[in-house]
């Protein structure tokens, strides 16, 4: 069956599609990457002390905009939601390491997204994407994911501080813990057998063991979100501070390659290049770009596409109407605030650490519904390392020394400022000066300029 006026406006037949086949695709996205909508309030919760209804429901309009804007004018079934790794640097860097007010943080996005915007329009971030070199493009994806797994496996209680050693091995017979372990089983057997929507699958299920077993409280199931709280509260003035030009940047840079990644990932597999070119290509980022900057006025960190969309595209997706779908369902998740508050709530308990030769006992929170999710986007996020150079050391060691410092840190911005020192100083020492785009030298002389005057 084709509906005269969704055939002109996507034109299903030209690109070989149906009614029913965009209907599933989207629905197929959406379940690849329903978790957002209680992972992001999570980690937003948690560093940047955001009001988890609120910024649950920022998550869903923010969602639903700049999916339907990719949907309606860039036509292309690829959707756009609050970025992993986006969030864990707005929260946990930003808002808690830095001190920013999560009110001046949401500056900082709309501020990037502004940029962003505008070297879309002025055609310059070719320039950029060609200036950054492949190996710490690989790298900031797998540090970002070995940093978002550190967080899971923390807030699954199965590594724990150590006054000696710094970390350890956590109590794994702990009831939270035990569950975390179980939702991460769960839905690893559930990727490895390629079931759609695997993550949030683990995760409502978790979130009914939990329920069963008391250690969540059931606070109902539909309602709205106090978006209140949080939209409209961005501080665009506070964030125009000398200390803040890094931080946007690295925002920026971030946005940029998740969206282009995405772009040419998604669009490979769905056909949709032409001559090694995407069709389109500045409403696609427009539509990210715009999407940023709606999100940080609902309330909600930097919005970038979803390499989850290529779940949709595999069962037939490739116009915007599949992002339509994908849109409306993030309207209806809207309306579940209660559950997604329910399955995101900390589970309280004790743990015991030495220090100075005395034993000192503390209650803390595990998140064992939301810890498996962050483990395996850890996980996924990894799959680039297999494409960095390791052979050649000077792009090997300028990745290494990304990837490994962001969890060590436990900052993303040390780990990309240490990353783009070495690699213009390797090459520059290694005779490979020119190999180097100019770019990168002044990003560099930036980031040490930082460390010189700035506070670490």
């Amino acid at each position: 069956m084709t509906i005269p006026i969704l055939e002109k406006m996507f034109r299903l037949r030209a690109n070989h599609t149906t009614f029913r086949r965009e209907v599933i695709g989207g629905l197929t996205t959406f379940m690849t990457m329903a978790y957002i909508v209680i992972v992001n309030p999570a980690i937003l919760e948690l560093g940047a002390k955001m009001d988890f209804q609120a910024v649950m429901g920022a998550t869903c309009l923010a969602s639903a905009f700049a999916t339907l804007m990719m949907g309606l004018v860039a036509r292309y079934p690829i959707a756009l939601a609050p970025g992993m790794g986006l969030n864990a640097f707005f929260s946990f860097e930003i808002c808690a390491a830095m001190g920013v007010p999560w009110q001046v943080a949401l500056g900082m996005v709309f501020i990037s997204g502004a940029v962003f915007t505008i070297l879309t329009l002025l055609r310059v971030r070719e320039m950029i994407l060609e200036a950054i070199p492949e190996c710490l493009k690989l790298a900031t994806a797998a540090g970002i994911g070995l940093f978002i797994a550190f967080i899971g496996l923390e807030h699954a209680g199965v590594i724990d501080i150590d006054s000696e050693t710094l970390v350890t091995m956590g109590n794994l017979r702990r009831p939270a813990t035990l569950l975390a372990l179980g939702g991460l089983a769960l839905t690893a057997i559930l990727l490895a057998r390629k079931v759609r929507g695997a993550i949030i699958i683990g995760i409502l299920a978790s979130g009914v063991v939990a329920l069963a077993t008391g250690m969540v409280r059931f606070t109902g199931l539909t309602g709205l979100p106090p978006v209140g709280k949080v939209f409209g509260r961005l501080d665009i003035l506070g964030a125009f501070r000398l200390e803040y030009i890094a931080p946007i940047v690295v925002l920026l840079f971030f946005d940029m390659f998740d969206t282009i990644g995405t772009l040419i990932g998604v669009s490979s597999q769905a056909g949709f290049l032409r001559h090694g070119k995407l069709p389109r290509a500045t409403q696609a980022l427009l539509s990210d770009s715009v999407g940023t900057m709606v999100g940080a006025a609902t309330g909600t960190c930097t919005v970038t596409s979803y390499i989850e969309s290529a779940a949709g595209v595999a069962e037939g997706a490739r116009t915007g109407l599949a992002n339509v779908v994908t849109a409306l369902l993030f309207v209806v998740a809207f309306f579940f605030a209660p559950l997604a508050q329910m399955f995101g709530s900390g589970v309280a308990v004790s743990r015991t650490v030495q220090v100075a030769g005395e034993l000192e006992q503390y209650t803390v929170l595990l998140y064992p519904v939301t810890a498996p999710a962050l483990i395996v986007v850890g996980f996924l996020m990894m799959s680039n390392v297999g494409r960095i150079k390791w052979s050649q050391v000077t792009e090997g060691i300028p990745a290494f020394l990304t990837i490994i410092l962001m969890p060590l840190t436990f900052s993303i911005s040390h780990g990309l400022a240490i990353g783009f020192i070495s690699y213009p100083l390797l090459k520059a020492l290694s005779g490979q000066a020119r190999k180097v785009h100019w770019l990168i030298y002044a990003l560099a002389g930036l980031f040490v300029l930082r460390y010189i005057f700035l506070p670490l």
